[in-house]
């Protein structure tokens, strides 16, 4: 499609990535949100920038793994008991998708995305002079037990095999000298030097920036409540501040997706997981690796400018509450793998509804029904992970350019 204006509703990480390479490209951009550009889970995420995430969550065994944490009280899993027939079809799809075969397609497809938004930040962050908080000294993932610390090396070896790259095993000796923040009781940790992390709100905040003085237009508290089309093409977005035209339309609306079917004309199963995280300024002697507790499902993200726990995954329909059991389990992991150093106060609590697909892959394609509109949410809890790379690939299709990598597992339908 030869560039002409394009509007981008959604002013997350995947939608502002896609208004940045569209601007690139010489289309002209206006980001529409309904509250602020960079809020939400594009700000409250713990940062990570991770090829290693290539797994989804639907794999052989993950209904034997999830269902006693169902009904284990206050679980890092849980979902809120409801009649709602459509996250009864989420799991029933999430149930088939949990085979061999599938899981590596979907591995394979999450690599290319994964590295893609890899590159692209290397690239913005650069290029752009974004201070962000950015470190290059990999990821932990830590383990209690050792029958679950073994578990991963077929893991491990198959991502070295399939794509090159791999972790590197540590037991409790080890993993405590090189973060002596660790209690030296544990069974040990992966380490993954190939990832990268990132202080989210300040990434965010960066690239809202970049694209004002790219001379994209940002409308904020704006949210899209129609869209105006005829003979299979959309013509413009209406929203309360009046309707915008455009010859193009991008939809970047992560779990809020569901909700807009009427305007995509197609209901994706994507389903709000909720997520918390809090925020504390920087205390001596905070851990200087990111880690992820395994067994608790609890991640650690420091920065130089302060730290953030975060993570457990709560299907309860769009619910606005924080709920403090649910904090807890955050703070209340922490001794179970730190030595001496106290949790600090925490200044921030955050929830979020991250986007979840059953077969644990986005959505980036056009829409069945309107030429013209391109979608791209469902990203699970690989958002910011994968953010600037969908954002690349959305401008690629939608300027006929060949894509720099294969769209075709992300497709709608599939």
């Amino acid at each position: 499609m030869t560039p002409g204006r394009v509007i981008v509703v959604g002013g997350g990480v995947v939608g502002a990535s896609a208004a940045y390479y569209l601007s690139q490209r010489g289309w002209e951009v206006d980001l529409i949100d309904q509250g602020k550009v960079g809020e939400a889970c594009s700000a409250g995420n713990c940062g990570y920038i991770c090829p290693s995430h290539v797994f989804p969550l639907c794999r052989p065994g993950a209904i034997a793994k999830t269902l006693p944490l169902i009904l284990r009280r206050n679980s890092p899993f849980a979902v809120r008991p409801r009649l709602d027939l459509h996250l009864i079809s989420f799991f029933a799809r999430f149930a088939m998708n949990c085979r061999d075969d599938l899981m590596q397609e979907t591995s394979v497809a999450l690599h290319d995305l994964l590295q893609h938004a890899k590159d692209c930040y290397e690239q913005i962050i650069r290029e752009e002079r974004i201070d962000c908080d950015l470190e290059t000294r990999g990821c932990l993932f830590i383990y209690r037990d050792a029958h679950h610390l073994d578990a991963f090396a077929s893991e491990n070896e198959y991502i070295r095999r399939r794509f090159g790259f791999c972790a590197k095993r540590l037991d409790g000796r080890e993993l405590a000298r090189l973060e002596p923040t660790l209690r030296d009781d544990l069974a040990g940790a992966w380490l993954f030097e190939s990832d990268w992390h990132i202080r989210p709100d300040r990434f965010m905040a960066g690239l809202k920036s970049v694209l004002a003085r790219r001379g994209v237009k940002v409308h904020e508290d704006c949210p899209a409540i129609g869209l105006n089309a005829q003979n299979g093409r959309a013509l413009a977005v209406q929203t309360p501040q009046g309707m915008l035209a455009a010859d193009a339309f991008v939809f970047a609306t992560g779990a809020w997706t569901p909700r807009l079917k009427a305007m995509l004309g197609c209901r994706l199963p994507i389903e709000p997981g909720k997520g918390y995280s809090m925020t504390a300024d920087f205390t001596p002697g905070q851990p200087t690796y990111p880690m992820i507790f395994e067994e608790h499902r609890v991640a650690i993200t420091p920065w130089k400018s302060g730290l953030r726990i975060g993570s457990t995954m709560e299907f309860a329909g769009y619910d606005e509450s924080i709920r403090p059991e649910r904090l807890r389990l955050l703070t209340d992991a922490a001794p179970h793998y730190l030595r001496e150093w106290q949790l600090p106060q925490f200044k921030e609590q955050w929830f979020g509804w991250r986007p979840m697909t059953p077969d644990g892959r986005p959505y980036i394609d056009f829409s069945p029904k309107l030429s013209n509109v391109m979608i791209a949410a469902g990203h699970n809890m690989i958002g910011m992970s994968t953010g600037p790379g969908t954002g690349r690939l959305v401008a690629e299709m939608l300027s006929g350019e060949s894509p720099g990598f294969d769209p075709r597992p992300f497709r709608i339908g599939r």
